[in-house]
């Protein structure tokens, strides 16, 4: 038996002024989240934005075509109930953060770990007076406490959709730092990929390419862009 899929039933999409925000309208009726909560987004540039991916759709419907929509759904239904554990969770990797661990050898990839990571760990302790301690090796090493709550502060401050972005940029790079980085503009979401790519570029260079590495790493990329794409519009 042949899986089911949705299919688009209507003729037009748009984006519509709604109570507290904006909505998203399937000829003229709006949009409900899976859970069945009202689509309400919180900018105009953000619902044109979803207005024009249900627009893209052909006959059947791609999930994966709509990341937008899936972001709006996940802060919506899963971020907003669960704010406070979602941005502690985020917070958590701080303390391990992917910059903070330097290869004890070859002695190359180390100078270009400290070469790359170095000058955002620089601005995360002008930026939010927090300095995280560097180790070489994988044995866990102690951060301090108040630098971590230094950095966990600007995520109380964010609403539920820019935390669902911020998610994406800290998780897939394993970086709350890079994260950080790219929520405050002083990384486009390409060069934070990049930079928590370096050890596997080393990798690549001396050992040649994995395809399978390779289209894992570009599907992060592509996530990362996406959640860069929806700050942007939260901010339009």
């Amino acid at each position: 038996m042949s899986e089911w899929k949705a299919r688009r039933f209507w003729k037009a999409a748009a984006a519509e002024p709604a109570t507290g925000g904006w909505c998203v309208t399937l000829d003229g009726k709006p949009v409900m989240t899976p859970g069945k909560l009202p689509l309400i987004l919180p900018t105009e540039a953000f619902a044109r934005a979803i207005a024009a991916e249900w627009e893209a759709q052909q006959d059947v419907i791609d999930p994966l075509s709509m990341p937008l929509t899936r972001a709006a759904n996940s802060a919506i239904e899963k971020v907003t109930p669960q704010f406070d554990a979602v941005a502690e969770m985020l917070a958590a990797y701080g303390g391990t953060d992917l910059l903070s661990y330097r290869a004890t050898e070859p002695e190359r990839l180390h100078e270009r770990q400290c070469a790359a990571w170095d000058p955002i760990l620089d601005w995360a302790e002008a930026r939010h007076g927090a300095r995280l301690t560097t180790t070489r090796g994988l044995m866990p090493v102690a951060q301090d406490a108040e630098a971590l709550a230094r950095l966990r502060a600007p995520l109380d401050g964010l609403d539920a959709f820019r935390l669902t972005a911020l998610h994406d940029l800290v998780t897939l790079p394993g970086s709350l730092v890079l994260g950080l980085a790219v929520l405050d503009g002083r990384l486009t979401a390409a060069e934070a990929h990049a930079l928590s790519r370096v050890d596997d570029e080393f990798q690549a260079e001396g050992w040649g390419r994995d395809d399978e590495a390779e289209t894992a790493a570009a599907n992060r990329l592509v996530a990362m862009e996406n959640a860069e794409r929806l700050l942007k519009l939260l901010a339009s």
